[in-house]
């Protein structure tokens, strides 16, 4: 089975053979499969009325587990965005009663980022439907080397992963 990045390999093993092209099989295919994961990922949130940013606010939220609240300090390593952002994103998804800020009974001086009801649903159905997108991406690798994929990828990714806390 051929695909177009095999097609640029030999174009560029042409024009330069002294080069070895082996990162370019692979890191170009990624590119390409991280296109249409972008598009699965626009469809399945649009569909829910909610936009890639907020997913990624109301998913953390939501792993956190019922009361489905977080500090606004753990949503900003939740998300690896600015406190600024933060606070405006906070204030967005507020605006959309996707979640609400409650006094932190621990600290009277902090809030907590609460994911309401209309939240929890939001990012629930645009969940479901992003795995199921993502599925289909992946449907033409039997189990076995989806798992085997999965673990070359973690091995890729751990030298940019931050140290465990």
């Amino acid at each position: 089975m051929r695909d177009e990045v095999d097609s640029l390999v030999e174009a560029w093993a042409r024009e330069r053979s002294d080069l070895d092209l082996g990162p370019v099989e692979v890191f170009s295919r990624i590119s390409r499969l991280a296109r249409h994961l972008d598009l699965a990922r626009r469809d399945a949130f649009s569909a829910h009325d909610i936009e890639s940013w907020e997913f990624d606010v109301l998913a953390a939220l939501r792993r956190a587990g019922a009361p489905y609240e977080l500090s606004p300090g753990r949503l900003l390593r939740e998300t690896l965005v600015t406190s600024g952002t933060m606070t405006n994103r906070v204030d967005r998804l507020a605006g959309r009663n996707l979640v609400e800020r409650l006094p932190d009974p621990r600290d009277r001086r902090g809030v907590l980022v609460r994911l309401t009801p209309e939240g929890k649903l939001a990012v629930d159905g645009a969940f479901g439907a992003l795995l199921a997108a993502e599925a289909e991406l992946l449907a033409a690798l039997p189990a076995g080397d989806r798992t085997t994929l999965a673990s070359l990828l973690r091995t890729l990714l751990e030298p940019f992963s931050p140290p465990e806390s």
